[in-house]
């Protein structure tokens, strides 16, 4: 079943709610198969404003179709987070800067789906509906996503108007959004604020694109520009959270740029691969070339089973139940820089091929670098991640088995999540159970390591000075994300029916991986002699299965040759 995991936009095989969720996906491969690889490439290196994908969503209603809840829409709109899984994929599958663009339109779009200003909700559908696009104002130059220091003020002029002034930084879509969610203080009262403002106004200053792409990532400034009551999305504590929730919301979409990007290299670097031979062999003979293949390949089904899984966790969310944030936070950091390694391990192989100006891969080797930067830096995800290590591990609590969450319905709690705070106090269902019920060499290796960890914060728990020492605690972030990332991917593996064979071997590759963060950890400076000797305990070596390898490898990663190739 793993094989199928992977999309293929030749051979599209995901099933879904209704046929219109099949029609928008359809139709945008055909978009981009119509352009052709040529084409795509020639606007890429031109940096060519991609007008013509824009009007293609405008003509088709589509992100009017996934992004606007049922309740302000006509017809078959709903924010379905089951289906924009795909549409995101195809996006970054294509290229990240078609993706972007979508992406900066949810953003924009979080802030005013949040908020209680129905009129402004009432004009973002319109807009929608019209194929407009849309931004988030929240970055600043000097402060960058320090929301605690922006600069950008309302100024009151009496009569329930203001005048905002400031700018802005690193905005995509703002020389074209018709709404931009920009976020500021009041001048006399310093409380936070969202509120809504348009590109095209007169006193909107598009100032540049700070970046040399296809994409329109701006610098702007508001000068004396008119705000009424009615521009308010939120203030005070709301904003604040509105902020932060809009980026929960957000993050996630990150994974699946990164997973578009690396299937289409696997695509292109095996079938290059498999039909170039050098020393009288293929390139694929290599013993090496087949463990850097295997290796990516389960890379990728990983960081896929993991974020469906997700998509599960956001949907049944509730106060009650906020497991997604570490979830969240995780596909941002985790699943991000897998990207970077599948698009490492292909880059070996395919060796200078990867610069070459008429590839893709040219492309994805540049653009997967970008999501680990994106809404928030893996450090400081590591660094929220850390704040539930106590409870997953330690103190499970007790919540019903979450079967597949695809049905075709709008997911309302994602516009009404309510306060930030609290995060030690979410708890998690208990982990354990999940790793005991599959009986494989790999996976009983990995729960070795997990017990290990777990003594060691138990019997070698960090100093006051070692949980101030942030190079430490990430080191540390990393053990323990990789133990949540492996439990999801374990729980998925179950629901899509994936071969024990190919898990065994996931698993091979994360064994490995908890060894090397333990030895990371082992080395920091700041570690003691306690601590060293359980580290080096956690290490341990793949149980190696070479008729499931060679399997795996036949089977499932050579047979990608030829599978899909871009039109030309």
């Amino acid at each position: 079943m793993s094989a199928s995991i992977l999309i293929n936009p030749k051979c599209l095989n995901r099933q879904y709610p209704d046929q219109i969720s099949r029609e928008i996906m359809e139709k945008t491969i055909a978009f981009f198969e119509n352009k052709g690889k040529r084409k795509l490439k020639e606007d890429d290196h031109s940096r060519t404003w991609y007008a013509d994908f824009l009007d293609f969503i405008k003509e088709e209603k589509i992100f009017y179709t996934l992004l606007t809840p049922s309740e302000y829409g006509k017809g078959e709109t709903r924010w379905d987070t089951w289906r924009n899984c795909e549409f995101n994929e195809i996006l970054a599958f294509y290229g990240l800067a078609y993706w972007y663009t979508w992406q900066v339109t949810i953003l924009g779009l979080g802030p005013i789906w949040m908020s209680d200003n129905d009129e402004l909700k009432e004009k973002a559908a319109k807009f929608l509906e019209e194929g407009e696009i849309f931004a988030f104002g929240l970055s600043e130059k000097t402060h960058g996503a320090d929301v605690y220091s922006t600069e950008m003020t309302l100024n009151p002029q009496g009569g329930g108007e203001f005048f905002a002034n400031g700018e802005k930084y690193y905005i995509g879509n703002a020389n074209k959004a018709r709404m931009i969610s920009t976020f500021g203080k009041l001048a006399e009262s310093e409380e936070y604020t969202f509120f809504v403002v348009d590109s095209q106004h007169e006193n909107f200053d598009c100032i540049q694109n700070i970046t040399e792409s296809q994409n329109y990532v701006a610098q702007f400034a508001l000068k004396d520009y008119p705000i009424t009551e009615g521009d308010i999305l939120s203030m005070g504590k709301d904003a604040w959270n509105i902020a932060l929730n809009t980026v929960n919301v957000g993050k996630y979409n990150l994974g699946w740029a990164s997973i578009g990007i690396c299937t289409h290299a696997l695509y292109e670097a095996i079938t290059h691969a498999a039909n170039r031979r050098l020393y009288n062999m293929y390139i694929t003979d290599f013993p090496h070339v087949k463990r850097m293949f295997t290796d990516a390949y389960c890379r990728l089904i990983s960081m896929k089973l993991f974020t469906l899984r997700v998509a599960d966790y956001q949907r049944c969310a509730s106060p009650e139940d906020r497991r997604y944030l570490l979830y969240n936070a995780l596909v941002k950091m985790k699943v991000t820089t897998q990207g970077e390694e599948v698009i490492d391990l292909l880059w070996d192989v395919i060796a200078a091929k990867g610069f070459e100006k008429d590839t893709y891969f040219e492309m994805a080797a540049r653009d997967i670098r970008a999501l680990p930067k994106l809404e928030g830096t893996v450090h400081v995800n590591i660094a929220l991640i850390v704040k539930f290590m106590q409870n997953y591990l330690f103190m499970p609590a007790e919540y019903p088995e979450l079967p597949r969450c695809n049905e075709a319905e709008d997911d309302v709690f994602l516009f009404d999540q309510g306060p930030t705070g609290g995060l030690s106090k979410v708890q998690f269902h208990d982990f354990s159970p999940v790793f005991e019920s599959w009986v494989l060499p790999n996976v009983n290796l990995f729960q070795e390591q997990i017990a290990v960890f777990r003594e060691f914060l138990m019997m070698s728990t960090p100093d006051g000075d070692q949980q101030k020492d942030i190079d430490f605690l990430l080191a540390m972030g990393e053990i323990f994300s990789l133990i949540v990332y492996s439990q999801l991917i374990l729980e998925n593996a179950k629901i899509y029916q994936v071969e024990s064979g190919v898990v065994n071997q996931v698993f091979d590759v994360m064994v490995r991986d908890f060894s090397k963060y333990a030895l990371d950890l082992h080395n920091k400076t700041s570690s003691r002699p306690q601590q060293m000797e359980i580290c080096l305990r956690m290490l341990r070596k793949p149980i190696a299965d070479q008729a499931q390898y060679e399997d795996l490898w036949e089977k499932q990663v050579h047979t990608l040759n030829g599978k899909y190739e871009m039109n030309d």
